[in-house]
Parts: C-alpha cells; sequence; structure tokens
C-alpha cells in the first residue's frame, strides 16, 4: 500500500482520541460495594435483570479475589453527576453485592435479599457453606481490603463514545439491546417519559414479540422511533442506531411533553380499535415493527393535522406498497417516506 491509502490517518485518530477521557484507578472490595449502597456506582436497570451467575461462578469469583489472582478490570463510565455506571463487570460487582453488603435492599436490587454463602470450592474448601458475615474478622479485613482495577471513562468524554463502549463490551451472558444501552447511557427525563409511556395498555395490546423481546426494551424502542421519526424525520440517514441516539440525547426544545403524549395516545387508541388485536399481517406471527411505526406515524400525521383517522375499507394490513416499502433494504428516508406517505394516505380514505 502506498503512503496516500493513509494520508488523513492521524488527523483522524486525533480527532477520535479527543473524544476519549478514561482514568484507571483501584479501589476494595468493600469501597465498591460502599460506593453501591450509597448510590455512587449505579447498575442500570437493564444490566440488573441480567445477572445470572450460578453460585459456583460466583463462589469462584470470591474465592479468586480471597487467592489474589489476577481479576479483569470493571469498566465504568461517569454519569453528569460523577456517579459511576458500571459498563462491562455486572456479574462481578453484582456478586461481591450479594457478598459482602449487609444491606438487604441493596443485595434485592441485584437479585436476592439472601446474602450468598460459598459453595463448590475445591481450594478454599473450608470457606463452603459460609458467607461473608460469618468469617473472622481478620479474614474479613483481607478480603475487604483486596483491590480491583476500576477504568472510567470520565464525563469528558463524548456520549456517542460511551454508546460505543457500552457496545463493544456488551458481549457474552448479559448482551443488551441497543435500547436497553441507550437508556444506561444517555438516561434522563425524557428517556424516563418515552420507559413511562412505553407502559400504554393499547400499545401492549397491538404489539406481538417474540418472547426474547418482550422484557429487553423492543416496545420502549418504539416510542422512541415514533417520537424520533414524527419529529426529526428530516435528519435520518438511514443509520437507525445513530439516529435514535441523537434524538434520545436532545429531543430538542421544542417537544411539548402534554402534546406529545396526547398524539401518542390517540394515535395508539385509534390503531388499537381499527386493529382489535395483535397488529399482524398475514403470514406473519409476530408485529411487523417497520411496517407497524409506519402506520403509527401516518395516523399520528392526521391526527395532528386536527382530522380524524378513517379506517381504510380495503385490506390495508396486507397492503402491497406498505408492505413493499417496509420489507427489505428500506432504511432510507425514501423508502421512511414512502411508507408513512401509503399509511397516511390509506388512513385519510385516499387510497
Amino acid at each position: 500500500m502506498t503512503q496516500t491509502v493513509f494520508d488523513g490517518l492521524e488527523a483522524q485518530l486525533a480527532v477520535e482520541r479527543r473524544k476519549v477521557d478514561v482514568a484507571s484507578v483501584s479501589f476494595s472490595t468493600r469501597e465498591l460495594v460502599r460506593m453501591y449502597e450509597a448510590d455512587e456506582l449505579s447498575i442500570a436497570p437493564a444490566y440488573q435483570r441480567k445477572y445470572r451467575w450460578r453460585k459456583k461462578v460466583a463462589s469462584a469469583f470470591i474465592e479468586s479475589i480471597f487467592l489474589g489472582l489476577p481479576i479483569p478490570p470493571i469498566f465504568v463510565a461517569t454519569n453528569s453527576d460523577f456517579r459511576w455506571e458500571v459498563v462491562d463487570g455486572l456479574q462481578r460487582i453484582s456478586t461481591l453485592i450479594l457478598f459482602m453488603s449487609s444491606d438487604a435492599e441493596a443485595r434485592e436490587r441485584v437479585r436476592s435479599e439472601t446474602p450468598l454463602a460459598l459453595g463448590e470450592l475445591e481450594k478454599l474448601t473450608q470457606l463452603n457453606g459460609y458467607g461473608y458475615a460469618d468469617l473472622p474478622d481478620t479474614i474479613q479485613r483481607h478480603f475487604s481490603r483486596q483491590p480491583l482495577q476500576i477504568i472510567s471513562l470520565t464525563d469528558k468524554s463524548d456520549k456517542s463514545v460511551r454508546f460505543d463502549l457500552f457496545e463493544r463490551l456488551n458481549t457474552g451472558s448479559i448482551s443488551l439491546t441497543p435500547q436497553e444501552v441507550r437508556t444506561a447511557v444517555y438516561g434522563g427525563d425524557f428517556l424516563d417519559f418515552i420507559e413511562r409511556i412505553s407502559a400504554n395498555s393499547d400499545l401492549g395490546s397491538l404489539l406481538k414479540l417474540q418472547d426474547s423481546n418482550k422484557h429487553d426494551g423492543t416496545s420502549t424502542e418504539q416510542v422512541l422511533k415514533f417520537f424520533a421519526y414524527k419529529n426529526d424525520s428530516d435528519k435520518f440517514k438511514g443509520a437507525v442506531t445513530t439516529f435514535l441516539n441523537n434524538f434520545a440525547e436532545q429531543p430538542g426544545d421544542k417537544f411539548d411533553y402534554v402534546l406529545e403524549q396526547a398524539t401518542f395516545e390517540a394515535t395508539v387508541s385509534f390503531l388499537a380499535k381499527a386493529v382489535g388485536g395483535p397488529f399482524l399481517r398475514s403470514g406473519t406471527s409476530v408485529t411487523p415493527l417497520v411496517q407497524f411505526e409506519a402506520t403509527l406515524l401516518g395516523i399520528a400525521r392526521i391526527i395532528e393535522r386536527g382530522e380524524s383517522p378513517r379506517v381504510p375499507e380495503v385490506d390495508w394490513l396486507n397492503d402491497k406498497e406498505l408492505i413493499d416499502s417496509s420489507t427489505g433494504g428500506t432504511n432510507t428516508r425514501s423508502m421512511l417516506s414512502r411508507r408513512v406517505d401509503r399509511a397516511e394516505k390509506l388512513f385519510s380514505g385516499q387510497a
């Protein structure tokens, strides 16, 4: 390869590195648990419900700390209020809390009010059957002073970098969906609002999801898409995750929470009555989400004009143009406009 292939690489690297600011520190096990109890160290709700280490694995981790074996670093991100959000290390932090915390409420937030009693240890066999509170003071002090490395993405880092860090480290048994990661990274009043109205009963009656998608933020993301596409579709360039992240971070000063909620509720209420059950077209066993979101947006346009949508007399769920523009390679601005325009025509009585 010639040098020209890499022209501009140093400048690009410099720009991207300026978005990242990290710090590496060590904290004792006792201090990490204390920080969690004091709400200085946060585990996002999406992470909390994904703690799944079996007792044998959790016990082996505790044994490794006792023995001074190398433990991989725990990654955290610093929030605007300087709390740490766990990015990677859920299983390890949660196990420490279950083993060491005397706060039943703190343990319950992770998984269980009952403290972890060690079991199936092969080296420190005398610890089997015992929890932290059962140990002699000298042994407690030894364990509580053991250090763990923390790598912190500071509050100076760009939020898109924080999202990227979550995604890069978000693998294996605690894999999160983009919406779960988005909630952990961006948080705040707007996403709290989205989360709250995603519990709408009409929305729930319309969405038929696979079991794996019922509690992973899919319905919440549908609400976010509704507002993002309705209010900011001119900024959509085909990268759905980036588009939703940008809107989630800053929905804009003109976002009227009361009016927007009323529009959403009127839209899903009308569609729920029109469908009379889950939103399904012929040949589908789960809701076709792209077609579903386009239908919502078409109806919302009519409502925002001050008009009343009408249930089409044709078989609109199986409308060819609506389906064609909602399936295949449809993540483009033109295809988004095409399917929403079609839905609007159908529910305006023009088709």
